[in-house]
């Protein structure tokens, strides 16, 4: 073989490669965070989908792969024949505002996990198959899913992001700009103490729990569905949970309750065809990976000489 074709071989391999990086789950275009309830950076949470019904909005979700979105099953009628009815909206930012980025997919079918009946009973997961694909630019990524090891100790800021109401009776002012607010998740014994109160609900092993220590915030009517969102210490956004149900929007100390994705790993691989679980395996690849591309950079080099 010629030194130039070699020489194409080698740049070929490592623009597949550099592709396939860029592609990486859970690496938004900015990184600009608030703390408290707040409008969101365009480009902030790529993942983040509008899912309408109708021509109103009913829940958020999270984008997954190019065919899939991850959302809670008590958004989606249980009746197949009503799935036509749902529009997801990628890349867009504000609900009733101007989205130059998004773009609009129907429902082609719904996977809920095994055993759901209520949101209170758990198993609030839902698996959305998208009718075409997502086309991948800065403003329409996927977020990272946690594999079955990952750990989401108490104590942990997360963000949960929504265009649900700011209480319990109001809605959004117009544009309504995608919220943002960083989260601590509690303990299950915490969280079961909080619900025990006033509901008496009991928190199930495929659930996880935040406080808001505040009087307004997002998780309130029209976030179900929505990403909980925890950064690792190498910079990738994982999907802790999904937004579930909260009983009262208006309370001082809001606890919210999510699906806890952790638990939902068989679920999700044994539905979708690929999927990559972030994990130290994960994280084992991307190194190996930035190796090759280091070794054939260095080749690269030597060949031009």
């Amino acid at each position: 073989m010629s030194l130039e074709l070699w020489f194409s071989v080698i740049l070929w391999s490592a623009s597949g490669v550099s592709a396939s990086l860029a592609l990486e789950c859970g690496r938004p275009l900015s990184e600009t965070r608030t703390s408290r309830g707040m409008n969101v950076t365009a480009g902030a949470w790529p993942w983040h989908v509008d899912i309408q019904r109708g021509r109103g909005h009913v829940c958020g979700g999270s984008i997954i792969s190019e065919d899939w979105v991850l959302s809670a099953a008590h958004c989606f009628s249980s009746d197949p024949d009503d799935w036509g009815r749902y529009v997801i909206f990628a890349g867009r930012l504000e609900l009733k505002g101007h989205n130059p980025y998004e773009s609009s997919h129907r429902v082609s079918y719904v996977v809920v996990a095994p055993g759901y009946d209520v949101s209170h009973g758990g198993k609030d997961v839902a698996l959305v198959k998208l009718s075409t694909p997502l086309q991948w630019s800065d403003h329409i990524r996927p977020v990272c899913l946690p594999s079955a090891g990952i750990l989401f100790p108490a104590g942990t800021t997360c963000y949960v992001t929504g265009w649900g109401y700011i209480r319990d009776s109001d809605a959004l002012t117009e544009p309504g700009t995608l919220q943002e607010v960083e989260l601590p998740i509690i303990s299950q014994s915490s969280c079961q103490a909080a619900y025990q109160t006033d509901s008496k609900l009991d928190i199930l092993d495929d659930m996880i729990c935040t406080e808001y220590q505040g009087g307004s915030g997002v998780a309130c009517q029209g976030d179900s569905g929505g990403p909980l969102v925890c950064q690792m210490v190498n910079g990738t956004w994982v999907q802790a949970g999904v937004v579930s149900f909260a009983l009262d929007c208006a309370r001082q100390n809001k606890v919210v309750i999510y699906a806890r994705l952790t638990s939902f790993t068989d679920f999700i691989k044994s539905t979708m065809s690929t999927v990559r679980l972030h994990g130290r395996a994960h994280q084992k690849w991307c190194r190996s990976t930035a190796v090759f591309l280091s070794c054939l950079s260095s080749l690269l080099m030597l060949l031009q000489r």
